[in-house]
């Protein structure tokens, strides 16, 4: 059974940290382009940042350049993401998703498989 499974989300204050994780069961992550999207209320789902099949191509939206990193454990079949200086308008659901593409898209449509997402919460 093909499962994505994101954790690490919580309440943070403005500047705080977090470290979110994807793991991947049923198939093998690092044979796919690995996004994390996120959906605030009321808004749109937003793709954040993606890494391609071979990790030489990393896609940042501006809103968290220099803020947020991507990595890949492909010995544990795990996707992170790194958010440092939070801000209250990172506040959404983040979701992890692959897709079975070249290169890198921020296209939700792109993506084969998703997690059921975490939430971060960024608060004083």
């Amino acid at each position: 059974q093909v499962r994505l499974v994101e954790s690490g989300g919580g309440l943070v204050q403005p500047g705080g940290s977090l470290r979110l994780s994807c793991a991947a069961s049923g198939f093998t992550l690092n044979s796919y382009a690995v996004g994390w999207f996120r959906q605030a209320p009321g808004k749109e789902r937003e793709g954040v940042v993606c890494i391609s099949k071979s990790d030489n191509s990393i896609y940042y939206v501006d809103s968290v350049k220099g803020r947020f990193t991507i990595s890949r454990d492909n010995a544990k079949n795990m996707a992170y993401l790194q958010l440092n200086n939070l801000k209250p308008d990172d506040t959404a659901v983040y979701y992890c998703a692959a897709a079975d593409v070249y290169g890198c898209s921020k296209s939700a449509s792109l993506y084969d498989y998703w997690g059921r997402g975490t939430q971060v919460t960024v608060s004083s």
